[in-house]
């Protein structure tokens, strides 16, 4: 299963909108095709909901799964039939 951090998205140790998106924008999201992949519940910052949300747009033209939470305790968010 593939991990995504929302820490590695965080600017000075914040969610800053503008640089978010652009981070997001320049991810190359074709690596997680067809594959599970789970997006870590715990950040060292306060996640805003919108950042969870454009991430999983993102992933849902290319994983199979998508997972939220911690391994041991993941929620199943989406499926690709």
């Amino acid at each position: 299963m593939e991990n995504i951090s929302l820490d590695d998205f965080l600017t000075e140790g914040l969610i800053k909108e503008k640089d978010f998106r652009l981070k997001v924008e320049s991810t190359d999201w074709s690596k997680f095709n067809n594959k599970k992949v789970i997006i870590k519940g715990c950040s060292k910052a306060t996640i805003p909901t919108w950042a969870y949300l454009i991430i999983t747009a993102h992933l849902t033209k290319y994983a199979k799964r998508i997972y939220f939470g911690e391994p041991c305790s993941a929620i199943d968010i989406y499926r690709n039939s």
